[in-house]
């Protein structure tokens, strides 16, 4: 099955010169942890609720003047709309991550989050595996 059958296809985006402010606000409104970020309608970047907590409400920084770019994590991994549910797991365990925007054209279409894979029982294994892969080199200081 090819991911594009499963992944969230609204997805809420920012662009580079949009605020962190304007980033919690999206999350909230769409109840997500994370947001791509684009520049000129081309994927550049993805920001996550854990890049606002640790890089800039932590360090001071006022959400309402600090742009998205300056704390988002550059050229991030994607997928593509015909990359299949198991190479699309096996991914998101390798490089960690918990959401796998995709693409077309470098243009994002959807994201793809380990909780899609969870609903469907069909893969439940690639999302409780890649969990486990993310989770096992975690390391935690509380």
């Amino acid at each position: 099955m090819k991911i594009c059958d499963v992944m969230t296809k609204e997805v809420s985006s920012l662009n580079i010169d949009d605020t962190v402010e304007k980033a919690v606000q999206l999350m909230k409104e769409n109840n997500v942890g994370s947001i791509p970020v684009c520049k000129d309608g081309k994927i550049a970047g993805i920001v996550t609720d854990r890049d606002i907590a640790l890089k800039s409400i932590a360090q001071g920084e006022n959400i309402s003047s600090i742009k998205v770019s300056s704390i988002m994590s550059s050229n991030p991994i994607t997928g593509n709309l015909n990359m299949d549910v198991h190479e699309a797991a096996n991914l998101m365990a390798e490089n960690q991550i918990r959401r796998l925007p995709v693409v077309d054209n470098n243009t994002v279409v959807g994201i793809l989050s380990l909780g899609d894979l969870a609903v469907d029982p069909k893969f439940g294994n690639e999302a409780g595996e890649a969990l486990s892969e993310i989770s096992e080199n975690t390391t935690s200081t509380i």
